[in-house]
């Protein structure tokens, strides 16, 4: 979908993304680089269907490839609709000359994210106002070995039903108040048919591969 936005506003986010400072090794600091705004020059300018007419008129006239006209740019990936159930999956390999390489390295990660300096400031199924859009942690899928070979655990909590989250997923309804705390509820670690009850500290210091997280309302 292309749209005309104002430029002063077409990249400012719901919450001010220069507050953050996100700490490096961590999941802000992955979110941020994502989201980060990107300049497009050179070989990576962007056709420009407005600057192709207004140089050689209407598109049914150009013949050639090279009379399109390309422009420098900025892009930006943001959030327009933040999910009811968020899945973070983080890049655990590198390219090594031919190879690939596993990332085993510890990122930070939050049991209460705010989403809110990743979104759009014209962010849906935000309620006018609200600055913050909060997400509780409430599962965590572990990978331990090689790019060849490992397996795979799993840190899930079991917590109450979240009534509000599924009128969010059916129906679509605003956050009524949005709570800062995560979740009560117990952890547990999950490998294969052993099941052992942790604590939220030995949930956070895992080596996270995918994050799952909930709406807070």
């Amino acid at each position: 979908e292309v749209s005309t936005e104002d430029p002063e506003t077409a990249f400012c986010t719901l919450a001010n993304r220069e507050d953050l400072n996100p700490e490096e090794g961590s999941i802000h600091h992955c979110l941020y680089q994502f989201t980060r705004n990107e300049k497009l020059t050179e070989s990576n300018k962007l056709l420009c269907d407005v600057c192709t007419q207004r140089h050689y008129g209407p598109k049914k006239n150009i013949k050639s490839e090279n009379k399109y006209v390309y422009t420098n740019a900025k892009k930006q990936m943001l959030i327009s609709l933040p999910p009811p159930v968020l899945t973070l999956h983080l890049k655990r390999f590198q390219q090594a000359g031919f190879n690939l390489r596993k990332v085993n390295k510890h990122i930070k990660f939050p049991e209460v994210l705010d989403l809110a300096p990743f979104c759009t400031a014209k962010c849906k199924s935000v309620a006018e106002g609200d600055k913050k859009v909060l997400y509780s942690l409430y599962g965590v899928v572990e990978h331990s070995g090689t790019m060849r070979s490992g397996h795979y655990t799993a840190y899930a909590k079991m917590r109450s039903i979240n009534n509000h989250l599924s009128d969010l997923v059916l129906r679509g309804q605003f956050p009524q108040a949005l709570e800062t705390e995560p979740v009560k509820g117990q952890w547990f670690h999950i490998s294969d048919t052993y099941i052992q009850a942790v604590s939220a500290s030995k949930v956070l210091s895992s080596q996270a591969y995918l994050l799952f997280y909930e709406r807070l309302l």
